[in-house]
């Protein structure tokens, strides 16, 4: 009986994700080193925190996929952290790509990382803008941690500049998430 109520829950959850029309890149599909630890983070969180890398600008899945090796082994690397420090990264390509994933505490905004998950964007927004591709992709990724209850569902939007003494999103990409609905000042 446990199998099969699994068994209808992965159904459920995979049908959901289809039907928002979200495909996640898993971190073992572009490359990614396992990490070193993990700790469990919460559902029902009231926060997420948008980021971008502030390094190279991505357009296709292999170059977004180096782009994300190269930053996860400078985080673990350089910084000695357990994995890449986001929950989730968005591409050029408009793919959404595993960072640590669904509840696995992230290293994103210090002071935030346990009641937060973290979606930054591949690339530096101070000089890109976000393209229509990215930003369906991370309202759709939002509505999936909605429906997984990773969010609740009134949860609170904030850039990165909001938590930290930082100009993370970049300004093109602060500009647009402040249009969002659960953007808060």
């Amino acid at each position: 009986m446990v199998s099969k109520t699994l068994f209808d829950l992965l159904a459920v959850l995979f049908c959901a994700q289809a039907a928002l029309g979200l495909t996640i890149i898993s971190k073992s599909e572009w490359g990614g080193a396992a990490a070193t630890s993990k700790t469990s983070l919460a559902n029902g969180l009231s926060y997420v925190v948008i980021h971008h890398t502030a390094g190279n600008y991505c357009s296709t899945k292999a170059a977004c996929s180096q782009e994300l090796r190269n930053i996860q082994s400078y985080h673990q690397k350089t910084l000695g952290w357990a994995d890449i420090g986001y929950n989730f990264l968005i591409g050029g390509d408009g793919n959404v790509y595993e960072g640590r994933g669904w509840n696995v505490m992230g290293a994103h905004a210090t002071n935030w990382n346990s009641n937060s998950i973290g979606i930054s964007f591949l690339g530096n927004y101070n000089n890109s803008k976000p393209t229509a591709a990215q930003i369906a992709a991370a309202k759709s990724l939002l509505a999936t941690a909605v429906s997984r209850g990773q969010i609740k569902s009134g949860y609170i939007l904030y850039g990165h500049r909001q938590v930290g003494s930082t100009e993370c999103p970049g300004t093109n990409l602060w500009n647009e998430i402040r249009t969002w609905a659960n953007w808060k000042a």
